[in-house]
């Protein structure tokens, strides 16, 4: 339990320091990979609490795919990020009073047991235990049953997103030859083929 403990206060220490580096960092590419620490040690605290399947998405998707591809848009864009951080401060009542709300929501979260011990039996789908059923099947079952039509709404909405993105950035260049699938359809050999009767010694 000792040895659990000092792993726990390892991880969230340096998560907790990284994620501020990330914001005060100068470098932005520094910045990204105080990201990428932050989710390596969050990664670290789901193993802990036995979360194996969100310490697995941590490391596949946000540092596998979203943390890389902001390093790539971070040193191939030439932005001047020194233009973007002045009038910062002008925010700064908003992002505190925004920092005070999700504070207390997380304090409410966390005391919530404390206070009310009994929420915790309160649960609809309570996790089973990990002896009976793993921690990603069970995931999978709440995921895929209950909240199945919500699943798919969200995919719907990432679809719909990634062909709007798609829509938004697509530039048709002109004096470029494009395929025109009806005209191909429509071909017929007495229009394919242009038969020119040539006269001999003349030539094209």
């Amino acid at each position: 339990m000792a040895l659990h403990a000092i792993f726990f206060y390892l991880f969230a220490f340096v998560a907790v320091a990284s994620a501020v580096m990330v914001v005060s960092a100068k470098n932005p590419v520094h910045s990204v990979l105080f990201l990428i620490l932050v989710f390596f040690n969050s990664a670290g605290l789901f193993l802990l609490t036995g979360a194996e399947f969100l310490a697995m998405l941590l490391l596949v998707v946000y540092i596998g795919a979203v943390a890389v591809l902001f390093l790539f848009v971070v040193m191939m864009l030439d932005i001047d990020f020194a233009e973007f951080r002045q009038g910062v401060l002008q925010y700064a009542p908003i992002g505190a009073l925004v920092g005070l709300v999700v504070a207390a929501e997380l304090i409410l979260v966390v005391g919530g047991t404390t206070l009310s011990p009994q929420a915790a039996k309160s649960i609809a789908m309570p996790m089973p235990d990990i002896a009976e059923r793993q921690n990603t099947a069970a995931l999978g079952d709440v995921l895929y049953t209950h909240y199945v039509y919500f699943f798919e709404v969200a995919g719907l909405i990432l679809l719909v997103a990634m062909i709007g993105a798609i829509v938004l950035t697509l530039r048709h260049r002109q004096n470029i030859k494009r395929q025109n699938i009806a005209r191909q359809v429509a071909r017929t050999p007495e229009t394919g083929v242009e038969i020119v009767k040539v006269k001999s010694g003349q030539g094209l």
